[in-house]
């Protein structure tokens, strides 16, 4: 089961290891994590996209969240993943260029409104946020052209509305 947890942290080195750390000892495979700060230079958001087993109990989660509001450098945690929350991620992806592909290409990057950076002889390079699906979304359609590169930021997320 995927979760998304948002930390503020102290903005010092070594807070993100530890943070990794903390997942590893529980044997938690963290799929994302990234790590800015905020409008206050000496605190840093950390959103930590994780997996569980496929059938785990809500106190698997909530030990992780209390685990993780412990921790000396944490000042606040939530699991996003029980409330409603924005989320985006940021991809860039070159793309093989053959013949008279270039058209049906740009075709599938209007549609998804992503944009082109990069352009080379043989390739193209394109760029696109926006939420999981869509990111996976954009993949699969320009999988058949081939992918040369891709890299991905990982999800960022903040909760929706005024909390």
């Amino acid at each position: 089961m995927k979760h998304t947890i948002s930390a503020l942290v102290a903005n010092r080195s070594g807070v993100l290891a530890e943070m990794a750390e903390e997942f590893k000892r529980r044997g938690l495979n963290i799929r994302s994590i990234s790590s800015g700060e905020t409008e206050t230079p000496e605190v840093s958001r950390m959103v930590i996209c994780f997996e569980t087993p496929d059938e785990p109990s809500s106190a698997d989660t909530n030990c992780v969240v209390e685990a993780v509001a412990r921790m000396a450098f944490v000042i606040q945690v939530d699991d996003l993943s029980r409330r409603e929350f924005v989320d985006r991620e940021l991809v860039l992806l070159k793309i093989r260029r053959e013949g008279d592909s270039l058209s049906q290409l740009m075709q599938i990057l209007e549609v998804f409104r992503a944009g082109v950076v990069g352009m080379g002889e043989h390739s193209v390079t394109v760029e696109l946020s926006g939420d999981s699906e869509r990111v996976e979304g954009l993949i699969r359609m320009l999988s058949p052209f081939g992918i040369l590169s891709m890299a991905r930021t990982g999800k960022i997320a903040l909760k929706r509305g005024d909390e």
